[in-house]
This record gives C-alpha cells, structure tokens and sequence, in this order.
C-alpha cells in the first residue's frame, strides 16, 4: 500500500488549506462561511439556478445546501421564486444586498489570488488548473 503521506486525498486536502489560507482573512471581512460564500460566488456567475445545478456547482450536498440558502435568505443575500414554466422548480437568485457585497470584496479575494500565483508562478497555476479538471474527469 501507498505510503500514508503520498495519498492523493491527503495531498489534495492539505493544499485545500494551503490555499484557503490565502482567502480565510478576505473571507473574515463578511458575515458568510466559505460555503456560504461558494454559493454567492456561483450565483454572480451563473445568474439564477435551481438548487440542484447549485449543489453541483459548490459541491455541497443538498441537504447541506437547503440549510445555507435558508440562513442566506434570513440574512437577506438571495431570494427564492418558483418557476413560471413549471412550478415544482426552485429559483434561487441574488439580492441586490449580495451584489455589492460581492463587488465589495472582491477586490481583495482577487489580490489574494495574485499573491498565489505570484508564489507558485503562472505557468504551474495554469498546470495545476488542467490536471485538476482532468482527475475531476476520472470515472470510478
């Protein structure tokens, strides 16, 4: 067997943290948890979804994601509308309160992002980018 620490999963986590080390302060200047910010982040850039297409985009299960949108709802971030077309489907949009929450802190979250690359260099950013979204393609 694989040695403890050449285990993919636990590489993968340690440079989850590695990286969200870079983001946590930006993310403390908001009343949002990182998952809580996921979910603004994929709403500003995929306009209005369905709860399903959002847990997919975050990567959050969806009973974990019924929680976060009723605490971002209560907190006045995004709002809910049934569809017109069919009405079973679950709109989730955001409020104009998130936009500029968003577009406030953004800056600093993209500053963050330059110190990364400025570390790890373009080229390896880039490198990385690619070969995550080609592990992410690996079918079990």
């Amino acid at each position: 067997m694989r040695k403890y620490e050449d285990s993919i999963p636990l590489k993968l986590l340690k440079a989850r943290e590695a990286t969200m080390s870079f983001f946590r302060p930006a993310l403390q200047s908001i009343p949002l948890t990182e998952q809580q910010w996921r979910v603004i982040r994929a709403l500003v850039e995929h306009g209005e979804l369905e709860s399903k297409q959002l847990a997919d985009l975050c990567c959050i299960l969806s009973p974990s994601l019924t929680g976060i949108i009723s605490r971002l709802e209560q907190q006045d971030y995004i709002h809910r509308r049934r569809s017109p077309e069919d009405q079973r489907r679950v709109l989730i949009s955001l409020t104009d309160k998130a936009e500029q929450m968003f577009d406030s802190v953004s800056p600093s979250l993209e500053a963050r992002y330059q110190e990364i690359t400025k570390q790890f260099s373009k080229k390896n950013m880039q490198q990385l980018a690619e070969l995550l979204d080609q592990l992410c393609e690996i079918k079990p």
